[in-house]
């Protein structure tokens, strides 16, 4: 009788480990269809005011809108990209910073796509500054880049640096690609300069435990602040060279650090809980009150 007892009970055990397996399933499955439907496209305006060691007081409110991570494939991720370009222009930033992944692969197609998109960052009149991520190298180098930022007055930096605005501007190539030279790009000016600040833009947010010293802040995308954010705030999908930091400002990190959630996303087109993000980041020396 014990032996058909623990029989049984073994049956029910694996029935209800099935049926909370299936639940699970459904829930996920529930998950995804709203994110795709609704979460993907609730596109949001984060003002956030950061704190900065290396900021210059004579610099304080000092405006950058971020946008990140477009992964343009087609007309509707066109248009969407073109909707949140639209609500950073509006905020009439100092200047407009576009960390990488402005594509999400190169077709014939491409091009145009994304060259349409940026056009209206002219509005900028050259006060905004790009660098490619690891997806603006699928399928082909991030070349074509060159040309269609020139035309929409966009900086693309490529391990380099730029003075503008009374910043220097440090652009370091995707490292998930293999073609970043941090070291290269951080040596074309000061390591520290109390009157230029120095600000980097590097694709992958955990390079910044990488990243040479001197710099006041950087930004990143990449990690799409997860996608999904499950109860209790566990995000189970992270990114390589996106996992440590992945979403919102890092001020104790090496160098302090903001991630963007960015625009558009990658494996999955749904978002849970994490919506699209235009980031307002305005810059205050860390000990203005």
């Amino acid at each position: 009788m014990r032996l058909l007892g623990g029989y049984h009970h073994g049956v029910r055990t694996r029935d209800l480990g099935l049926l909370l397996g299936m639940a699970g399933m459904g829930v996920g499955a529930l998950m995804f269809a709203h994110g795709n439907r609704f979460g993907r496209k609730q596109l949001t305006l984060d003002r956030v005011r950061l704190n900065l060691p290396l900021w210059p007081f004579e610099k304080n409110g000092f405006t950058i809108a971020v946008l990140a991570d477009f992964h343009v494939m087609d007309t509707e991720s066109a248009d969407f990209a073109a909707k949140a370009i639209a609500m950073a222009l509006t905020e009439k930033p100092d200047m407009v910073v576009l960390p990488g992944d402005l594509v999400q692969s190169w077709n014939p197609t491409i091009p145009r796509l994304i060259g349409d998109v940026l056009l209206p960052l002219r509005e900028m009149n050259g006060n905004v500054v790009a660098v490619p991520g690891n997806h603006d190298y699928k399928y082909g180098p991030a070349d074509p880049l060159e040309v269609i930022c020139e035309t929409a007055g966009v900086k693309l930096l490529r391990n380099e640096s730029w003075s503008h605005r009374g910043v220097r501007w440090v652009g370091v190539d995707s490292y998930c690609a293999g073609v970043s030279d941090s070291q290269r790009a951080m040596q074309a000016g000061p390591k520290y300069d109390p009157i230029e600040p120095t600000i980097v833009l590097w694709h992958e947010p955990d390079t910044v435990d990488i990243l040479p010293d001197g710099a006041a802040l950087q930004v990143s995308g990449h990690s799409h602040g997860g996608q999904f954010i499950l109860p209790f705030g566990i995000t189970p999908k992270r990114t390589y060279m996106g996992r440590k930091y992945y979403s919102g400002f890092y001020p104790n990190a090496k160098t302090p650090l903001y991630v963007s959630r960015g625009i558009g996303t990658t494996f999955l087109p749904s978002r849970f809980q994490c919506p699209p993000e235009v980031s307002l980041l305005t810059l205050y020396h860390s000990s203005t009150v």
